[in-house]
């Protein structure tokens, strides 16, 4: 029997954050861009469950986030704290995580930073593996004070939707008789790759429950949505057949900022620049990369026109000089009429590196 279990992190970020500073615990933790008291730009990169009781989730506005925030606080609710975040912390903390995780598992995957699948079909029964994910949970209390969910089944689908179920720090375990009678009853919204506007569009059909995607023909769902269609059909029924396997190619590496307030200052814009390039680059050594192919910045303007320009080497990239040369390089014409000729103010800047090739093997 093929047995499968994804681990997710709880509010992993903000969790993080309450671990390392004791005083935030139990209290409304927002990790993202400053605020600013109700003018601040950019995103919610994630809430803690005291902070999403307001309504705030991740990829919020931070504007919208702070407003949600003031309301409670009006109403007599504990106020929210914003914190600007510590990624370096969080990749140092779910490196740890990710090595307990991998013990003793048949095959182990990370698909993000707070989450992964391990193949526990060597357990046998489902017995067997949902004391295995106890002793994952307690080892990572223990060792890290931070609390998972976890979901097991027979596949990585239905392991997924399974580690949602019960957060946090739950356990959820769908025996392959009950698969049907688990998700029937679940939004169509819980299903990966249904995301807003593909949820609108079946809402509009009247379709709003697993079960009532299930009862279409597969060849209804392929005339509305082409092969996607025939995907959601399948995970519907349940089913998939996806490996655990770190088997992965990466594509791409990369940081943005959102400036506090637009700028077309290249002093300012080339510094934040640098200090992008460089978190990059530490992200690219973290992955045990060896060389990057292509160097992509990108730049919105102050009307949210989005244009990025990228430069691939011959031969590939190495070093972190290389990268902030060329990111220095593709930035400087936005500052004059090659590429802003109306001298438009910027918003944001990104870097990226893609086309990546691993670290030779000695």
């Amino acid at each position: 029997m093929r047995i499968i279990a994804h681990v997710d992190m709880d509010a992993f970020y903000a969790s993080v954050e309450e671990r390392y500073h004791p005083e935030l615990r139990g209290r409304p933790v927002v990790v993202g861009a400053d605020p600013k008291g109700g003018t601040g730009r950019g995103v919610v990169t994630a809430a803690s469950y005291a902070a999403r009781k307001y309504g705030i989730r991740s990829a919020l506005p931070i504007s919208r986030a702070w407003r949600l925030a003031e309301a409670a606080r009006r109403k007599g609710e504990p106020e929210t704290v914003f914190v600007r975040g510590n990624r370096a912390l969080y990749l140092e903390v779910s490196g740890r995580i990710m090595a307990i995780i991998a013990q003793g598992a048949d095959a182990f995957e990370e698909a993000s930073i707070d989450e992964a699948y391990i193949d526990l079909s060597s357990l046998a029964d489902l017995e067997g593996a949902r004391d295995h994910a106890r002793r994952l949970k307690g080892e990572i209390l223990d060792r890290e004070g931070l609390t998972c969910s976890v979901g097991i089944g027979p596949n990585k689908l239905v392991a997924k939707i399974a580690s949602d179920f019960r957060k946090p720090d739950g356990l959820t375990v769908v025996p392959p008789d009950e698969v049907q009678g688990f998700l029937d009853g679940l939004s169509i919204r819980v299903i990966p790759g249904i995301g807003p506007k593909t949820e609108g569009f079946l809402h509009e059909k009247g379709i709003r429950l697993v079960v009532e995607l299930r009862r279409l023909e597969v060849a209804q769902l392929r005339g509305w949505l082409g092969k996607g269609g025939e995907d959601l059909h399948r995970k519907a029924h349940g089913l998939s057949d996806d490996p655990v396997t770190n088997e992965w190619e990466r594509k791409s590496v990369g940081e943005q900022e959102t400036f506090e307030t637009d700028s077309l200052d290249p002093t300012f814009i080339l510094g934040r620049a640098r200090e992008l390039a460089g978190t990059v680059f530490r992200r690219f050594v973290a992955e045990q990369l060896g060389a990057y192919r292509t160097v992509t910045v990108t730049v919105r303007f102050s009307g949210f026109l989005t244009v990025s320009r990228s430069r691939t080497g011959k031969p590939p990239f190495t070093g972190e000089e290389q990268l902030q040369a060329e990111v220095r390089r593709l930035l400087e014409p936005f500052f004059d009429a090659r590429e802003n000729p109306k001298a438009k103010k910027i918003r944001l800047i990104g870097v990226r590196v893609e086309k990546l090739l691993p670290r030779s093997m000695p």
